[in-house]
């Protein structure tokens, strides 16, 4: 017996453990102990004559009693030694006590009579009980649920109606004529105790739903003791009405019963404050249970007799269901608006995302088909990759968020500003480009960023449409190109400068593959960009293309140019050139990137390239890709010791290399953007020395 009232007291999962000294916990554990005791031998001497009649009197009026008023008493205990939950379960034990004292009064003046008078001062007593409980139980459940949101109140109401409703069409009939017997005090003495505890049940209900029916194992307690004290109110109502109520019997047991489980549940680990989240199928479990019960009692109605109260409630029920789900609906328009908010809007800048900028760029292409003109204005920020690095994440994306306002403030409202991802930005203003020019400018002004040790400013490209694009994807495809070949053409940074001396040098060492760097450093862009290469991807693997054969510059004329083949001795030398090109670019610490992808170069995707071998994804992309061009344009391109072919032949030659030399996919990416790109116009040019 002991063992199960300690489990009864501490078991949890979650929950707070009370605060108690050890002798407190001792001393609660003896006093369940003995409830538990006091209730099980009432049982067994009401129902089995245990101890004979001699105990009836200690048994029915002074056991009882004292397990009733000691449970208030329990419960008043908890609130003065617990600081948790504290004016909730004062006002509860009040109300219990309050109780209590009813029943010992009731004692001293009745006894075992069975008829007192109605009303009397004990009823005063008992009454009392409700409205302190009502309190109570609205305080805890406060206390233990976060955040309530208007659809869980609405949701209680629901659950507390329709409860109220099933209750009053099966009793509130039978209850109305048992309690009309007397004079109108006792009549509606008798009606005050089945409507209290019907409005009792109703609030432990509802506060169940708004828990999200995850009451916790304190809450379920408190819901026994409730609905055991309401089945004994009832019945002892029917059991005065017809002369069949028993001193000591079953209803003395439940009643018993109720103040020894409400004062287990006071005693109960008092759970953690936590938020409330209903979630999928959940969000219609009260609506549509409570829903049914409403609406069965109305339907029940038309077969037989219903109280009108009843039919009150059951109809009050319904319309709160109405009400649930236009709230419900409302509450999804705001849900969805918000997502859609959020699917279109950048969450570090606050400015619209590239799917916001896609969707207005192709309605803006739709509305001014054949018509006026809009500027369509992309942004990359330059040497933010360096600041990011130096600063951190953080600083960065500090940054990144204070050049956003500074573009939203810049274009006003003349346009739109997006961030399209990383620290590319683009603008969209509904005007021509002469109109448009200055609030460019301008734009570009708040993209720049310097201080101390660092220098942010930006490249951009623009584009007309419709007259210079037609669609979503060529006008960004054209912004972004001239943007990048802005960036390609500053002068700026060390990496530039560095990036233009080599290429001087080498056009000195060997001016006819000037051209042709060139060329494979324009291949290599468009590849990568198909590729989805970021910005400063694209431009590592823009110069590394431009420097892929730096280290022939240590080559000797003799083998470089040597019209024949070469033998063992002059391949390995040869084969050393991307070494010495990675050397000398990685004595630029801005260009050590590059120097990967120039040692990498000549690697074969089956493994059999040089200088280390690698085959496979193990071959860093921009070198596959460097592969690819540079083979390309070596097919095409006039040559001492070999005649150009057209492009679609290199093509076709690629193709048969794929697996083999080359990545199959850089492959089939660069065939369809150069017959996507380029006119055989502009082959036909290229085949000439013309293009």
């Amino acid at each position: 017996m002991v063992a199960i009232s300690r489990r009864l007291l501490e078991r949890g999962t979650n929950d707070v453990r009370l605060p108690l000294t050890r002798r407190v916990r001792l001393s609660v554990r003896c006093a369940a102990a003995l409830g538990v005791a006091a209730l099980l031998f009432h049982v067994a001497h009401g129902q089995f004559g245990l101890g004979g009649h001699a105990l009836d009197s200690f048994t029915w009026d002074w056991m009882y009693d004292s397990l009733v008023f000691g449970a208030g008493v329990a419960v008043l205990a908890r609130a003065w030694l617990v600081p948790e939950e504290r004016h909730g379960w004062l006002l509860l034990g009040i109300g219990m006590t309050s109780f209590g004292i009813g029943e010992i009064y009731y004692s001293l003046a009745f006894g075992d009579t069975g008829n007192p008078p109605i009303p009397s001062l004990a009823d005063l007593f008992y009454l009392l009980y409700y409205p302190f409980a009502y309190a109570a139980l609205v305080m805890l459940a406060r206390r233990r649920i976060e955040r309530f949101s208007p659809s869980t109140w609405i949701d209680g109401a629901i659950a507390a109606v329709a409860t109220a409703a099933v209750i009053a069409a099966a009793l509130f009939e039978p209850i109305v004529r048992s309690a009309t017997q007397g004079d109108a005090a006792a009549v509606a003495t008798n009606f005050a105790y089945p409507v209290g505890d019907l409005i009792l049940l109703g609030i432990v209900v509802g506060i169940v739903a708004l828990s999200g029916w995850r009451p916790g194992r304190g809450w379920l307690l408190l819901g026994l003791g409730l609905g055991l004290m309401a089945t004994a109110d009832i019945g002892y109502l029917y059991g005065s009405a017809d002369g069949t109520y028993v001193v000591g019997g079953w209803l003395d047991t439940l009643w018993m019963s109720s103040a020894l489980v409400t004062a287990f549940a006071a005693w109960q680990p008092t759970p953690a404050r936590r938020p409330l989240r209903l979630e999928g199928k959940r969000l219609l479990v009260v609506p549509a249970s409570f829903a049914l019960a409403a609406l069965g009692v109305l339907v029940y109605a038309s077969l037989k007799h219903v109280t009108p109260v009843a039919l009150a409630l059951a109809a009050l029920a319904v319309l709160l269901i109405f009400v649930r789900g236009a709230w419900t609906f409302n509450e999804n328009l705001l849900l969805l608006d918000a997502s859609q908010h959020d699917a279109r809007t950048d969450a570090l800048t606050g400015l619209g995302n590239r799917r916001a900028m896609s969707a207005e760029l192709e309605s803006l292409l739709i509305e001014r088909h054949g018509g006026a003109s809009a500027v369509l204005t992309m942004f990359d920020l330059d040497g933010f990759k360096a600041y990011n690095d130096r600063f951190g994440h953080v600083a960065g994306d500090t940054l990144l968020a204070h050049l956003g306002r500074r573009l939203r403030e810049a274009v006003g409202e003349s346009g739109t500003a997006y961030r399209l991802g990383g620290d590319e930005f683009c603008v969209l203003m509904p005007c021509d480009r002469r109109l448009a020019e200055p609030y460019i400018q301008v734009a570009v002004r708040a993209l720049w960023s310097e201080g101390d040790g660092f220098s942010v400013r930006t490249s951009y490209g623009v584009v007309t449409i419709p007259q210079e694009a037609q669609t979503p994807t060529l006008a960004l495809r054209i912004a972004d190109d001239r943007m990048y070949a802005q960036k390609g053409t500053r002068r700026g940074s060390a990496r530039q400068q560095t990036h233009d001396v080599l290429l001087e040098v080498m056009h000195e060492r060997q001016p006819e593959v000037h051209h042709h760097l060139r060329e494979v450093g324009r291949l290599a862009a468009l590849v990568g960009r198909e590729l989805g290469m970021t910005t400063e991807q694209l431009d590592e693997l823009h110069r590394a293309a431009e420097l892929h054969d730096l280290g022939k510059a240590a080559i000797p004329d003799a083998i470089l140019n040597k019209p024949g083949p070469l033998d063992d001795d002059e391949w390995t030398f040869m084969h050393r050139h991307t070494l010495v090109g990675e050397r000398i670019l990685a004595a630029a610490p801005a260009l050590v990137p590059v120097a990967l992808l120039v040692r990498s170069s000549h690697e074969r995707w089956d493994g059999t390239g040089y200088p280390d071998g690698l085959a496979g994804e193990d071959i860093p992309l921009g070198a596959r890709v460097v592969s690819v061009c540079d083979a390309f344009d070596a097919m095409t391109s006039q040559r001492p010791y070999a005649p150009a072919v057209d492009p679609e032949s290199a093509i076709a030659e690629l193709e048969r290399s794929a697996g083999a030399q080359f990545d199959p996919e850089v492959v089939r990416i660069f065939a369809a953007a150069w017959r996507e790109h380029f006119s055989p116009l502009h082959a036909a040019e290229k085949s000439l020395g013309l293009a």
